[in-house]
């Protein structure tokens, strides 16, 4: 008896939903919206020592008294919960999971390079601060969100879920899945900090470290990407079980998945250094415009 190919079917009256992710994201939403509510303490609004490399990142405002979140910074915030939600349920989560390597490749793309970026920019930096009240954590925090740490972590991170046997082994366990994940969401937490970080004590990279950042992080996912791509044999055996779409085969849909990763992931990297070059472009005449009136910008308290 032949079977209707469940993707086929696929519908939003049909969208499929997982309680873990959504009593994770509500929790999430929850207390973005308590901290908001509480608004910021006089502890949050002390003031910071501002680096030179916090100052060559444009984080000199941040600096300043803090208020509460913008709407375009709720608006972020929310839109990456959003998009959390529309990529680990419906469509996108069932052919990534049960038909597709190549549709897994695009939701690790946008758990890596679209939702945390979204997450960081929604969430101004007294929210965090005071997680950092304890030397230990202040310590330990400084140290992980270091540049070369938030380099190191997310490419270990990376490579460590593409080895086939620990790939294949979340793919067949759901609770090991949801820890692939969650490890993928908060290396690339890390690694998008030294780009966006909203506190001034764990500053952003000044802008041509971000730039080299920005360069050298396309290499190690080229590298992976690669070894995929052109692997001779299928590393990722769940998916030749699959049903077929569109008639592509296992060997393919794993080609399609290293490119996708590889193409897609490296343009988005020297995107994001062409926008922090224009960045320090443009900051580098306001500094000269400002000193040929007088008047210097500072970190106020």
């Amino acid at each position: 008896m032949s079977l209707l190919h469940p993707v086929a079917r696929l519908s939003l009256s049909e969208f499929s939903v997982h309680p873990s992710t959504t009593i994770g994201i509500a929790i999430f939403a929850a207390a973005y919206i308590w901290r908001a509510k509480q608004g910021p303490a006089a502890a949050d609004r002390l003031p910071v020592t501002v680096t030179a490399a916090t100052a060559d990142a444009g984080q000199l405002d941040m600096a300043a008294a803090p208020q509460g979140p913008s709407p375009a910074q709720r608006l972020a915030y929310f839109s990456s919960l959003a998009l959390l939600f529309l990529t680990l349920n419906g469509p996108l989560h069932d052919l990534s999971d049960f038909y597709l390597f190549s549709g897994h490749m695009v939701q690790h793309l946008i758990l890596t390079l679209v939702v945390p970026p979204l997450m960081i920019v929604g969430t101004p930096g007294w929210m965090l601060r005071p997680m950092l009240r304890k030397p230990a954590l202040f310590a330990t925090a400084r140290k992980l969100t270091s540049i070369t740490s938030c380099f190191v972590l997310f490419n270990v991170v990376l490579a460590f879920w593409h080895l086939p046997p620990l790939y294949n082994l979340a793919l067949a366990n759901h609770g090991i899945h949801i820890l692939q994940h969650l490890m993928f969401i908060a290396a690339s937490v890390l690694m998008w900090w030294p780009l966006l970080s909203p506190l001034p004590e764990l500053p952003r990279a000044a802008y041509p470290a971000q730039m080299l950042y920005c360069f050298l992080m396309v290499i190690p996912m080229s590298i992976i990407s690669i070894y995929i791509a052109m692997a001779d044999t299928l590393l990722y055996p769940a998916y030749a079980a699959a049903p077929r779409i569109m008639g592509i085969t296992p060997m393919e849909d794993q080609q399609y998945g290293g490119l996708i990763m590889w193409i897609p992931g490296g343009v988005f990297f020297y995107a994001v250094m062409t926008v922090v070059f224009f960045k320090w472009s443009s900051r580098g005449e306001d500094t000269e415009e400002s000193a040929q009136v007088g008047w210097v910008p500072r970190a106020s308290a």
